[in-house]
């Protein structure tokens, strides 16, 4: 754990220095860090090394390109990209023109890629000629037709592309165009102008593009830079992609808070990972906790250099007790840390503190972010309100009372992008946005998570919260994941099921798992099937999620599967 006067003089420190940023544009902020912090690192990777100077010219130069390719303030800019070092240059250089950058996820498929490129409206699309097994460029010539000359009848917005070819990044520069001297001048647009559309994951129907502004990403950085009291020069390693708000508003935008620097890998490799680390003296590991877990377990496999690392981030879920004290043995770092956001609130508006003990991180996901400078937060210095509401009737609920969570802060976002009717649903009277999340703040200002609203299902006519059994099992070591859904059953509608990921040489059984839970739970909230699977297989999206209705999905074939009963002969 971090001192508490350490933590009080960094965010003193960032207090003294960034007091100027609240309704400023993104590449003021990277202007401004040039000023100080020019010939530091700001993008390493095991190619190249990008210094906050290099970044800044680079994206003057690439802005031109954008503005000869007739890209002007409040146009969208299609990225296809992965974690390459051109990415951020090419992210600044389209907040330099005005316009708004639309990252896509590089796991879609076609039809998934046209359509947000025209869910979005793009103007221009970018995309990396491949990456692994993905011809990028074939997919989309097969989905958008003509989309390179500006002649695709399916979106009528989209005036060209610009193919980008990691084995010949000075091709695009060419292709791209714009004079290598011209500076660009950002467009007189307010800070509450549109900066990313980013795609939500879409587990239901089409995904929807979250429209968020500079002054969120702004406030976003800021805060969390301070409440965890990132030290100078902080250098995060993570796979996390740029296309998601943890990758890019906790990795990228709070680093450039304290003149830190990213290491960001194209894939989730733990091996690649762990020896980045040392390679690039990271100090602050990024992942969710399935990354984690297999993180620490390769750890165990050969010898690494973790003498850099200070801090783990693990996000999205909670995490056993057994398995951060592992992983702070593993590790040997000082500092675990949580939290909880969504796209539509921008990144993280809870976090636990560089000081609470591996029981507050095990149990919960932290308390509201902290935020700091006058005109960032309320009076208590919070990033964000929360209330709790019935989920069923929408009532408010008393302070600490578990509910539907429901944000209002700074960080909410404009809401879905050329979608009123979801971005309607999606906010309550007041500036409320429903989380979607069921949960409860302890009296200790904690936040405790108890599932997805969409995920609780009826079992013999009674709530199951998933989270609740998820928690349970996990709590054993020879567990490592559990995954509880609702699957239909003839006899009661629906019933609970389970998959189960055993933890390094565990062995447990159906029949262990099965005993463990009736001890402890009621008849009702027992899981009709188990299965077991292994990390590896499990479905996950980019930022390495799980993705429950996949696992439905599967579960459901498995089950079609089996042989059915014979009725009898009548």
């Amino acid at each position: 754990m971090l001192e508490r006067r350490l933590i009080e003089e960094r965010r003193a420190g960032m207090d003294r220095r960034h007091g100027h940023w609240v309704s400023r544009l993104l590449p003021e902020y990277l202007d401004w860090a040039c000023q100080d912090f020019a010939a530091r690192p700001l993008v390493i990777t095991d190619q190249q090394t990008l210094s906050y100077d290099d970044v800044a010219r680079q994206s003057q130069r690439i802005a031109a390109g954008l503005q000869a390719h007739g890209i002007t303030a409040g146009d969208r800019v299609g990225l296809v990209m992965a974690n390459d070092a051109l990415t951020v240059p090419l992210l600044f250089a389209i907040w330099r023109c005005g316009a708004i950058a639309v990252p896509i996820n590089t796991l879609y498929r076609a039809e998934e890629l046209a359509f947000a490129v025209k869910a979005a409206g793009c103007a221009l699309l970018v995309t990396m000629r491949q990456f692994g097994s993905k011809d990028f460029v074939a997919m989309i010539d097969e989905a958008l037709p003509g989309w390179r000359s500006g002649s695709c009848a399916d979106a009528p917005n989209l005036r060209g592309g610009v193919i980008f070819d990691r084995e010949r990044p000075e091709q695009f520069m060419a292709d791209l165009g714009g004079e290598t001297s011209q500076l660009v001048t950002t467009p007189e647009i307010g800070s509450d102008a549109v900066a990313v559309i980013m795609f939500t994951s879409g587990t239901t129907g089409n995904p929807k593009g979250v429209a968020i502004t500079h002054d969120n990403l702004l406030r976003a950085a800021y805060a969390g830079a301070y409440h965890q009291a990132f030290e100078d020069g902080r250098r995060a390693v993570f796979s996390l992609p740029l296309y998601h708000g943890f990758g890019l508003v906790v990795g990228l935008l709070s680093g450039l808070t304290v003149g830190g620097a990213i290491i960001p890998l194209l894939k989730f490799d733990p091996d690649a990972i762990l020896t980045a680390i040392g390679r690039h003296r990271a100090n602050y590991l990024m992942g969710v906790p399935t990354m984690t877990i297999a993180l620490m377990e390769q750890a165990q496999k050969k010898t690494y250099d973790f003498s850099s690392l200070t801090a783990i981030h693990s996000a999205a879920a909670p995490t056993p007790a057994w398995v951060w004290r592992k992983i702070q043995q593993t590790f040997g770092c000082d500092t675990i840390v949580t939290s909880y956001g969504q796209t539509e609130v921008t990144a993280t508006v809870v976090c636990t503190q560089p000081d609470d003990p591996l029981e507050i991180v095990a149990e919960t996901q932290g308390c509201i972010v902290m935020a700091g400078i006058a005109g960032m937060a309320d009076q208590d210095g919070r990033i964000a309100e929360f209330k709790t509401i019935d989920p069923e009737t929408g009532k408010d609920l008393p302070w600490g009372s578990p509910g539907e969570l429901c944000c209002r802060s700074p960080l909410n976002s404009a809401g879905y992008f050329n979608n009123p009717e979801a971005t309607n649903e999606l906010f309550l009277p007041g500036g409320w946005i429903k989380m979607g999340d069921l949960g409860q703040f302890r009296p200790d200002g904690n936040l405790f998570l108890t599932g997805r609203s969409k995920e609780l299902y009826k079992s013999k006519g009674e709530l199951v919260s998933p989270k609740e059994l998820e928690q349970l099992l996990t709590s054993l070591e020879d567990v490592s994941q559990a995954f509880f859904i609702g699957m239909p059953d003839d006899q009661y509608g629906e019933c609970g099921c389970a998959w189960v990921v055993r933890g390094g040489a565990g062995t447990i059984t159906e029949d262990e798992i099965r005993a463990f839970l009736a001890a402890r739970v009621p008849p009702y909230k027992m899981p009709r099937d188990i299965w077991f699977t292994t990390d590896e297989d499990l479905p996950k999206t980019g930022t390495g999620k799980v993705q429950k209705a996949k696992l439905r999905e599967i579960a459901l074939a498995m089950i079609d599967a089996q042989p059915q009963p014979v009725a009898p002969l009548s």
